[in-house]
């Protein structure tokens, strides 16, 4: 067993169940919904499809990043028991949550001088932050320390993949990701945006696509150009997706089709209430291990 705890954010987007079979401790960020708060807390306090539901109806939604504090009470808890602490946070790109934990990590080391405490930037989000946290795990399974484990996240952090559409650009529209022309254009052209995490990441579109069913063939596409070995890719795979599942089935079928040397079945999970919050209903995202990402 190891003497040190593997955490990360409720925004890797995995299950709790998934969370605690593999033994990832995760601090919870918080949303609010026509301003009543609630904690990102997996769908406990408000389930996924009643999150939804609302947003679709015209909810407004904001978000609010762990805050510094929080981190230190968290912190806190391990370090009490002895325990040093791989703390992997979302990526820098979407969210400043980054710099709460390290000053968090900095007030734990002069009230708890032996604990180490390793910050990472994880360039990820959603699933496909869940999916790095997944490998990480193997990882520590395997017996890498803690300081080994995070120099493994950081040279291995920018081969997870993110590539995603949305079939309802209201929410992007609304973040300033896409124009409100492009975005009155897109609906009436049925224009289904392929977008990815660039090596910043921040999230980037990439191609404009006609119709649902020429997205869902591109973005299988996308994953046979950047998998690590192409068609011949052995790795997990997983999806994230927002009130869609059917679009997120079909895109998991053709995966498990086209890669038959897949590392299990895709899993298919919800993007959790801090990414939905921007991105709305009808968002399916692909994660997998591929070459570095280079833009």
């Amino acid at each position: 067993m190891s003497n040190y705890v593997l955490s990360c954010c409720s925004t890797a987007d995995l299950s709790k169940e998934h969370f605690r079979q593999r033994d990832i401790k995760y601090i919870c960020f918080h949303y609010f919904i026509d301003d009543e708060e609630y904690a990102d807390d997996l769908g406990e306090s408000m389930p996924f499809d009643v999150f939804y539901d609302r947003m679709s109806k015209g909810a407004d939604t904001r978000t609010s990043q762990v805050n510094i504090s929080e981190y230190v009470d968290y912190f806190s808890s391990f370090a009490q028991q002895g325990l040093d602490i791989v703390h992997v946070c979302l990526s820098s790109g979407i969210s400043g949550t980054i710099n709460s934990a390290r000053n968090a990590a900095l007030i734990i080391k002069e009230r708890y001088p032996q604990c180490n405490i390793y910050i990472v930037d994880s360039l990820a989000a959603s699933s496909g932050y869940g999916l790095l946290m997944d490998g990480a795990a193997d990882m520590r399974d395997q017996g890498l320390s803690a300081k080994e484990l995070a120099d493994w996240l950081e040279e291995n952090k920018l081969k997870m993949h993110h590539w995603f559409f949305s079939t309802d650009l209201t929410s992007f529209v609304r973040g300033g990701r896409i124009s409100k022309t492009a975005g009155v254009f897109g609906g009436l052209l049925e224009i289904c945006p392929l977008m990815n995490m660039d090596n910043l990441g921040r999230l980037i579109p990439r191609y404009k696509i006609r119709t649902k069913k020429r997205v869902i063939k591109e973005i299988v596409n996308m994953m046979e150009k950047c998998a690590r070995d192409g068609l011949d890719y052995d790795g997990k795979c997983y999806i994230s997706m927002s009130a869609c599942y059917e679009d997120a089935r079909q895109v998991a079928d053709l995966v498990e089709q086209r890669f038959p040397k897949l590392n299990g079945k895709v899993l298919i999970n919800n993007i959790g209430t801090t990414i939905g919050a921007h991105t709305g209903p009808g968002t399916v995202a692909l994660f997998f291990w591929g070459s570095e990402r280079v833009d």
